[in-house]
């Protein structure tokens, strides 16, 4: 029961001051208030598929994404009750985060002042707020890595003199880290923080801890269906994510690119992350300085995306909230007031432009976006809904089975939204010429008839590879009386591919 209590504690609500308790509340309300305003992206759809079809394993990432939806999506929970999972997600990470922080700090930053810094960047972080209304593997795996820094900050301390004593840790360290490689394939650098800091703390020694061996046979278990999948789908998993993440040709534009933009997303405060470690604790530092620099210089490629830093940044998180008490106990205040202001401005913005569609910044955009962008990225949440249940009611009429689409990213909503008729993608697969569609559905056989589903703001420039098509119908979607995007349905016939 050791292991389960100090998670107990770690996670208690009623260890906050109550200023934390009224900062998380408010966070709380707000990622509610926006769960149930939008509709599903393309990678929540995608990941509430996985459930809809459980598997050990899938395309693109494991399957933990998948797993923990399965009741509700067997339920048929609507889109706000989804939401529930990443938000209770986001507030196990921040109590966390809170408890890291409140570990770490000197005697003279507990008492919840570390701790409230800590939450007060996490809160004016703009990205973690879209982490913490969507379920991904990321949402995951951030809540996982602090877990694991949390066990491992105490398995560094000497150790006791009954071996069983540490016991407990060691298993939820296993347990921590197994979950973690069932969240995302990145969880692997928290699994090399987790050596550093033991060897840095314990030496060579540490190999004879017994404890050490169960927790990684406990981890390799865990992920053992991963690798069965895998080893029966010929490894296009990890195939596939050796590819996507190297990107193309290494350029010093796009890594500068993804510093302003990790700068940006994630707020400079996260920066006093660097400030007032203690020594023996600097060690903990890896769990942000691996995962960051590895995806820093894969970021070279072209192929990086702002939330997979995300786990890194919220291993900073708690060193952050350190640095800033630190700071404004010394006195300074302005540059901290500041960025704390900077943040909150591009917190509120963001917010707004969700709940808008991009008003009053894009205005009166309907398209043509290209195959791999929006011409409005904010018209991406709203719609689909009523375009999967269009798309379905249509085919009925026509007398189809197939819906196809001409982007995966398509079809992950209308998927969703259209189950349960298979869904086919036109242009071509990830990688090998396949996705999860394909492992799903196959590909649309040569002559068949479907109905090909269309959005105004992504548009593959092909020309359609049909006999025939005819246009049925064409939905526009509005927000706040502002044409958003378009939707186009053709009954198309004799699949030429």
């Amino acid at each position: 029961m050791h292991a389960i209590f100090p998670l107990f504690h770690w996670l208690n609500w009623f260890n906050l001051q109550r200023r934390t308790q009224w900062l998380v509340g408010v966070m709380l309300l707000l990622h509610l208030a926006l769960g149930a305003s939008l509709g599903l992206s393309v990678d929540e759809a995608h990941y509430a598929l996985y459930a809809a079809r459980p598997d050990w394993s899938y395309f693109d990432h494991p399957p933990l994404v998948g797993w923990v939806q399965l009741p509700l999506v067997a339920l048929h929970a609507p889109v706000w009750m989804l939401r529930l999972l990443p938000e209770l997600l986001w507030l196990g990470s921040a109590l966390l985060a809170h408890a890291l922080a409140e570990r770490l700090a000197p005697p003279t930053l507990r008492q919840g002042c570390a701790g409230f810094w800590t939450l007060m960047a996490l809160a004016l972080a703009p990205l973690f707020h879209i982490l913490g209304i969507g379920l991904l593997p990321d949402t995951l795996l951030m809540f996982f890595t602090l877990l694991t820094m949390r066990v491992t900050l105490e398995l560094m301390q000497p150790s006791p003199p009954a071996p069983l004593k540490n016991l407990p840790l060691w298993i939820t360290l296993g347990i921590a880290l197994g979950l973690a490689g069932l969240s995302k394939y990145t969880a692997i650098f928290a699994a090399l923080a987790v050596a550093l800091c033991l060897f840095s703390a314990h030496g060579w020694r540490i190999v004879q801890q017994m404890g050490l061996w169960l927790a990684l046979v406990i981890a390799l278990l865990l992920v053992v269906p991963v690798a069965y999948w895998n080893y029966t789908h010929d490894w296009i998993s990890f195939r596939y994510q050796v590819a996507h993440g190297s990107g193309g040709g290494w350029q010093g534009l796009h890594f500068l690119r993804f510093l302003v933009v990790q700068i940006v997303v994630y707020g400079a405060l996260l920066f006093w992350g660097w400030k007032g470690t203690a020594p023996a604790h600097r060690a903990l530092l890896a769990f942000f300085a691996i995962p960051f620099a590895v995806l820093a210089y894969l970021s070279g490629g072209g192929t990086s995306l702002p939330h997979w830093t995300a786990p890194a940044w919220m291993a900073l998180l708690p060193f952050a909230g350190i640095g800033l008490a630190t700071a404004l106990k010394q006195g300074r205040y302005r540059l901290i007031a500041t960025f704390a202001t900077l943040q909150t401005g591009l917190t509120l913005v963001l917010i707004t432009l969700l709940l808008t569609g991009g008003f009053p910044i894009i205005t009166h955009t309907q398209g043509e976006g290209n195959d791999k962008a929006p011409s409005n990225p904010f018209a991406d949440v709203y719609g689909w809904e009523e375009a999967g249940i269009r798309a379905r009611t249509l085919a009925a009429q026509q007398n189809v089975s197939k819906i196809a689409v001409q982007n995966w990213t398509l079809a992950s909503r209308i998927a969703w939204y259209a189950r349960p008729l298979p869904v086919h993608v036109l242009n071509g697969g990830l990688a090998d010429g396949l996705d999860q569609f394909t492992l799903w559905w196959g590909k649309l056989p040569a002559g068949s008839s479907a109905l090909l589903v269309q959005w105004s703001q992504l548009l593959s420039p092909e020309p359609l590879p049909f006999a025939q098509c005819q246009l049925l119908e064409t939905q526009t979607v509005t927000r706040l009386g502002h044409p958003l995007s378009e939707f186009r349905f053709y009954a198309c016939h004799d699949y030429r591919p």
